[in-house]
């Protein structure tokens, strides 16, 4: 279920994010990225590692700050990269600078551990 196309993450814009991230009803990495910078380019393995491992259902995405800045704004994104996971619409976790896989899959495990409790939760 992840969103890989020819190895290259598909790329978010202000038309499609509302879609594919908002109303996604599994959790959602956004990448956001530039293309002059060093750790957003050692960030692309990490992100297929991630995207390879099938313990959490996760769509990643990546948005180019340069070309979508009401997005990083939006998002209060100030360096690059930053990564965002959305769970049901809401940022629920970020992650700012170089990372590792295993990180990422910890802070995924928590959104998915949280969205696990708030739906056995009864009103």
């Amino acid at each position: 279920m992840n969103a890989i196309v020819n190895n290259n993450f598909l790329e978010l814009n202000e038309a499609n994010f509302h879609r594919e991230v908002l109303g996604a009803p599994q959790p959602v990495l956004v990448e956001f990225w530039a293309g002059w910078s060093e750790a957003s380019k050692a960030m692309a393995p990490l992100l297929e590692a991630v995207a390879k491992d099938d313990a959490f259902p996760v769509k990643i995405f990546r948005v180019n700050v340069e070309h979508h800045e009401n997005l990083t704004d939006q998002y209060g994104v100030r360096a690059v990269p930053t990564l965002l996971l959305f769970n049901q619409g809401t940022v629920k976790d970020q992650i700012v600078g170089r990372t590792t896989a295993e990180a990422v899959c910890e802070r995924l495990e928590k959104v998915a551990a949280l969205e696990i409790t708030q739906t056995n939760k009864t009103p």
